[in-house]
């Protein structure tokens, strides 16, 4: 027997609680929970045996997964080397971001690449999306399009037209007609991303879903989805910049955080190829409060230029303004500053920025913040061939991050010829880039800006 029971989900992370309650008691998000209605399996005939599954040892031969490439080399980066058949991707960014012409012209890459290729939107008519595909100059794509919501229709389809790849724009606009709550719910979304992957799994089709998120940043809906899939994907971007960056946050079959880097342009999304020399291009001569940061982003070396103003303040609490980087990180830093190097900030407005749209999240980035602030502060500008990079401990101690040469050969490759950082904890040599290393950041304020 099968009865209808009420449950209470969390819409932030899909939590299922008994009763109604103001704030999740998994998340702490207030105001998430939502009456569903669940079906429920009253007392019935005992459940037969399972059967036995097949296992083999950890040391079983088998082949790689097969990777299929779309000719866009930062997408292909980002997804690991290419699209493994039977996988499932969620990608997500804000509206407008440029999802949905990131998809439209990675599947028609794809299609042209001899996959067979379907593309189903939910949020727009077929002639919408002609429309973009047009503008885009993808008219002639061998791309099959439909627009649908309900998903039982789109796996009819979907099994009687087999196709290698499927784009789904988006999950949050599915619904299947046995899950009694609307569309975008937490129990239509883990439903309907449930019945595409395991669909994506049994047939060996490749299928992506697009994923609105929240005005936090995150995917929208229970974060079960996002277990459920193989990869997850956010294209993020300030929409004042043109520069694109989609980051991989999971992925099964590559590495984490691999950075592909696009701009948008016209005619599209066009590929970054040297995301370095392009943010860096429209920096002139180096002002106080401007340094280069080298990164790592995945395994891509990236230089980057971070921002900084200080000014005095005529507000009785002082402004802490940071685009791109940890505000957390800024505030740790300028404590570290007072009180291990006698550098105050009271008073004084701090203003934090990185050039280009991107975002920073690496520790390594700690010395160029440091230096920035400094060289805003003090009025002195940094050696214009010089990068920085370095992890402050709370100490004021200097510790060494990895990847240290990919970042100088990069520094190097763009025509930087020093480099500001921690000491080495094993000696190294590098020829054509001088390294001056140390070990503290007392000792940075005192060599270089002449401070403290």
């Amino acid at each position: 027997m099968v009865k209808a029971q009420a449950l209470f989900n969390c819409t932030a992370c899909g939590a299922t609680h008994r009763k109604w309650a103001g704030r999740c008691d998994a998340c702490g998000a207030w105001n998430s929970i939502v009456e569903e209605a669940s079906l429920v399996a009253g007392p019935g005939p005992r459940a037969s045996r399972g059967r036995s599954i097949a296992l083999s040892t950890l040391s079983a031969d088998e082949a790689p997964p097969p990777r299929r490439d779309s000719g866009m080399n930062e997408l292909d980066r980002v997804l690991g080397g290419g699209l493994v058949a039977a996988s499932a991707i969620l990608v997500g960014g804000d509206p407008g971001i440029g999802k949905s012409t990131l998809l439209l012209q990675a599947v028609a890459a794809f299609a042209r690449k001899g996959l067979k290729c379907m593309y189903i939107s939910g949020e727009e008519a077929a002639a919408q999306v002609r429309l973009r595909a047009a503008r885009l100059g993808l008219a002639d794509a061998p791309v099959q399009l439909g627009a649908e919501t309900n998903l039982h229709d789109i796996l009819s389809t979907l099994e009687a037209e087999r196709p290698d790849l499927v784009i789904i724009d988006s999950i949050q606009t599915m619904w299947l007609d046995t899950v009694g709550s609307a569309p975008g719910s937490v129990s239509q979304v883990r439903a309907s991303a449930h019945e595409l992957v395991s669909f994506a799994k049994r047939r060996g089709v490749s299928v992506i879903l697009v994923g609105h998120v929240t005005k936090e940043g995150q995917i929208a809906g229970p974060r079960v989805v996002e277990h459920m899939v193989d990869t997850v994907l956010y294209f993020e971007g300030e929409r004042g910049h043109q520069f694109r960056i989609l980051r991989a946050v999971k992925n099964r079959f590559g590495p984490a955080d691999e950075i592909g880097v696009f701009e948008m342009t016209g005619n599209g999304l066009a590929e970054v190829a040297n995301p370095s020399a392009l943010f860096l291009s429209e920096r002139g001569t180096p002002a106080p409060g401007s340094v280069v940061f080298a990164g790592i982003e995945g395994t891509r070396p990236m230089l980057s230029e971070i921002q900084a103003l200080v000014a005095p303040s005529p507000l009785g609490t002082p402004r802490r303004t940071v685009v791109g980087l940890d505000s957390a990180r800024l505030s740790t830093i300028l404590a570290v500053l007072e009180a291990r190097c006698g550098i105050p900030f009271a008073g004084m407005d701090v203003f934090l920025n990185v050039a280009g749209g991107i975002r920073v999240q690496e520790p390594a980035a700690d010395l160029a913040i440091a230096c920035a602030l400094l060289s805003a502060r003090e009025d002195i500008a940094l050696p214009p061939e010089t990068v920085v990079f370095g992890e402050i401990s709370l100490s004021g101690a200097l510790r060494a991050v990895s990847q240290t040469e990919n970042r100088l050969k990069e520094a190097q490759k763009l025509g930087f010829c020093a480099a500001l950082a921690p000491r080495l904890i094993k000696p190294a040599s590098f020829s054509g880039i001088e390294l001056k290393e140390m070990p503290d950041l007392a000792e940075v304020v005192g060599q270089v800006f002449g401070a403290g």
